[in-house]
């Protein structure tokens, strides 16, 4: 039980920050010591303690004989702080910010699953998220995202285009936007171009399927995000920059 005459301070160390604590002026040093090791994690034997107050220089609190000097000899003012500093080697003292090495534990996800107290629990009851029946697989999300960068991009058929990242080297015409079944590596929409010049992969074909016309390797099929749609004339690479017109 507090007494009338207990003071509040504030506690403070490297490795905890401020706590209010009750502190009695006819406490021994060495018997705040002792109230103070659990609340820092330093050893009594090891600490060493400085009374601050407001603006003032820190008093240290020492003695001779700590055994029989009492806190009343130092001004135990309202809400002081009392610092409690670790004279051990700092290879010897003890880390409690660093939790990396703390061992934590991980449920199970079988046992999680199996839980009716849980986010998931609840998401299965609500039907949310992928619990969902109406929900798109991930797959159908993938497509839809492919459809809506055509769209995003202004890819259609007519329009000049030019591909990137070769910016300006690669120009032609968007001739097909689409599926394209013989590419099993990537579903949703490809967009076929027809270059300007023959530095393409195919005819427009694609094992045998023919997706639009154009000139041998003046073909290709690319994902919607390498093609840029703009006013993109055919490059004549005769023309005289500095022709006037």
């Amino acid at each position: 039980m507090n007494t009338a005459a207990d003071i509040p301070v504030l506690i403070t160390s490297e490795n905890s920050s401020s706590s209010e604590r009750r502190v009695t002026p006819s406490w021994s040093i060495t018997h705040l010591k002792a109230r103070l090791e659990p609340i820092t994690g330093i050893p009594a034997s090891c600490q060493k303690l400085s009374l601050r107050i407001a603006s003032q220089a820190p008093q240290p609190i020492e003695a001779q004989d700590e055994d029989a000097t009492q806190l009343s000899n130092w001004p135990l003012h309202t809400y002081a702080e009392i610092y409690v500093t670790d004279t051990r080697p700092p290879g010897a003292r003890a880390n409690y910010t660093d939790v990396s090495k703390v061992e934590k534990y991980e449920l199970p996800p079988a046992e999680y699953e199996s839980r009716t107290d849980s986010v998931l629990a609840w998401k299965k009851k609500q039907k949310l998220g992928r619990f969902d029946p109406n929900a798109p697989t991930v797959e159908q999300q993938k497509i839809e995202a492919s459809y809506r960068e055509v769209e995003d991009r202004g890819l259609k058929t007519g329009v000049r285009c030019r591909l990137l990242p070769d910016s300006d080297a690669r120009r032609g015409e968007v001739m097909y936007v689409g599926d394209v079944s013989d590419i099993p590596s990537g579903i949703g929409a490809w967009v076929g171009v027809k270059l300007d010049e023959p530095t393409g992969k195919n005819d427009g074909t694609v094992k045998g399927k023919r997706y639009f016309e154009c000139a041998p390797n003046c073909g290709v099929l690319v994902r919607p995000e390498r093609v840029e749609a703009g006013d993109f004339p055919v490059l004549d690479e005769f023309a005289d920059e500095d022709e006037e017109f």
